[in-house]
């Protein structure tokens, strides 16, 4: 059957990887990669055939990847971060780059022409992982992440001309005119994916939907994505991030909540077949041979990426858990590093035992990244226990209103805006804490009292008067932040009663024991209040219908806690 069979035999093991992560509370893709492994050329077992056609479908899953992820988040979100990613982002690629050609000339015995290319590579973090933690944390529209993808964005520009300059090491005649010429068609494909994004793209959908065919309007919206990825890469830039450009302009209509529900599945089939194809190209028997170079190769590019990224966000003005977070989030090496390692083999640019390090050390950085990037948030802790930050770290906007007997509400999204109007429309004083800088400008021409600062902050649960508080609302959907933040205002206030979002069923009972006088999981909320609509039009007595839904309530909660 030929890369039909290939397909079946990596979606069944792309389960049953999947199936064992989740029983080792891992992340799934980490489950997708050692299936990979499994069903790849170098392991005993079921063998892919079809390695090539795989690989390119799979470049199909990262397009799309990174087209929901341009849908989810918002042109404005992206700007608000313009300044670190446009400076940051080429002293992030040449800082790390120079460390990781100094370590492979000094720590790992390459030529000085073979570490270029390393530490080309190394500088280069990988935006599929990236984006995978980010949906699987439902945190895209942090500052952090925001800042992630930004860098991210830099890095994929940046292979552009790391594919025209890395070959001509040594002979850089007629390299500048090749390079102007690739920039400048990019440029100009970029600016027609922003014509076509934001004034052609929108109107064909919508005549789409006056016929009324779902799948029709799926298929444009798939047309779209790995349509315009093509053409940008046809200009020289990846197909990714053409896809995410054209998600990016999307954003903006009223059709990217839709496109995103419709792409959804679709979108993480294919994304399965890019983590597989990542473990297939790992040899454990080089890794058996190579042991302590190979430990101390990733262990060297997990540290030094991790700090240099984590002190570059500072230095641009990020503070609190935000360096921690974009540090240890962008450790890995990005899947961009596959094409200049084949690149560099090809041409013989490269030794066959430096791309071998190279890849080896790419697929265990990416492997290994989830569980890199969960020690951001306690080591974070950790450091502000040890170096707590001086009370006046820097200035806050403080509302004008006094702060005494208010409500304070973490979040303005859709969650914490219901909020605040409900309590607003009943002459409650309500202060709202919002760390999008985009969305806190919102909230405040509103007329909202509203601090800009993360929640999770004791400075800015102090500066937010919440000692005075009449109690502290916490809508904010990350998880982490709504444990931290809760931890600390019990410690900091703790006759203030917390009333928590709680992202999963398990987390109620976490942020009960913390302190809160009320965790709510608003998915489940939002059902029982359909089903008591639903009783009430159906002729069911109103108390009758009240005494159900707390049943259900007690058993629900009673199952899953």
């Amino acid at each position: 059957m030929g890369i039909a069979a290939d397909f079946v035999l990596i979606v069944i093991a792309g389960l049953l990887g999947a199936v064992a992560a989740r029983l080792l509370r891992l992340p799934l893709l980490v489950g997708y990669i050692a299936a990979g492994v499994i069903v790849g050329p170098n392991t005993a077992g079921p063998t892919v055939q079809s390695i090539h056609d795989i690989e390119l479908l799979a470049e199909i899953g990262v397009a799309l990847l990174l087209f929901s992820l341009g849908l989810e988040i918002s042109i404005r979100d992206m700007l608000a971060v313009r300044r670190i990613a446009l400076l940051g982002g080429p002293i992030q690629i040449l800082g790390c780059g120079a460390l990781g050609w100094l370590a492979g000339v000094r720590m790992f015995g390459m030529s000085a022409a073979d570490a270029v290319w390393f530490g080309a590579m190394v500088a280069l973090s990988s935006t599929m992982v990236i984006v995978k933690m980010i949906d699987e944390r439902g945190v895209s529209r942090t500052l952090a992440s925001r800042v992630m993808i930004g860098l991210a964005i830099m890095q994929d520009l940046a292979v552009i001309p790391m594919l025209i300059l890395l070959p001509e090491t040594g002979a850089w005649d007629g390299a500048a005119g090749r390079l102007l010429r690739s920039l400048g068609a990019a440029a100009a494909m970029v600016a027609a994916v922003v014509v076509l994004g934001t004034r052609l793209f929108p109107w064909l959908l919508r005549h789409i939907l006056r016929w009324g065919s779902r799948e029709m309007f799926l298929v444009a919206v798939v047309a779209i994505s790995v349509g315009v990825g093509f053409a940008v890469n046809q200009a020289g830039l990846s197909f990714a991030l053409g896809a995410f450009l054209a998600g990016l302009m999307l954003s903006e209509s009223e059709f990217s909540h839709q496109a995103l529900s419709e792409l959804a599945p679709l979108r993480d089939i294919f994304g399965l077949l890019f983590f597989v194809s990542v473990g297939m190209l790992f040899d454990p028997a080089y890794v058996l041979a190579h042991p302590w170079k190979i430990a101390g190769g990733v262990c060297f590019i997990l540290l030094m990426k991790s700090v240099f990224i984590g002190l570059l966000a500072r230095a641009f003005g990020y503070i609190y858990m935000a360096p921690w977070i974009v540090g240890l989030g962008m450790a890995s090496i990005g899947e961009f590093s596959f094409v200049l390692a084949r690149t560099g083999i090809r041409g013989g640019f490269i030794s066959k035992e430096t791309y071998d390090f190279a890849l080896t050390c790419t697929i265990l950085s990416i492997a290994v990244a989830p569980a890199v990037a969960g020690l951001a948030l306690p080591l974070g802790r950790l450091w502000r226990r040890r170096f707590p930050p001086p009370q006046k770290a820097r200035p806050i906007e403080l509302p004008r209103e006094l702060l005494r007997d208010h409500i304070l509400v973490a979040g303005y999204g859709r969650t914490g805006r219901a909020v605040t109007g409900v309590l607003r429309a009943a002459g409650l004083p309500v202060v709202v804490i919002e760390l999008n800088h985009a969305i806190f400008n919102d909230v405040r021409a509103d007329g909202i009292p509203c601090l800009w600062g993360d929640v999770a902050s004791e400075e800015i649960l102090r500066a937010a008067g919440l000692k005075n508080a009449r109690m502290l609302i916490l809508t904010v959907p990350d998880a982490d932040t709504v444990r931290l933040a809760t931890e600390r205002a019990r410690r900091l206030a703790p006759e203030v009663p917390v009333i928590a979002r709680a992202a999963r069923v398990p987390l109620i009972e976490e942020l009960k024991r913390l302190g809160a006088a009320s965790a709510v999981l608003p998915e489940f909320e939002g059902g029982m209040e359909m089903a008591r609509q639903a009783m009430l039009r159906s002729g069911v007595d109103a108390r009758r219908a009240e005494e159900l839904i707390l049943a259900v309530k007690e058993r629900f909660l009673g199952e899953n806690l």
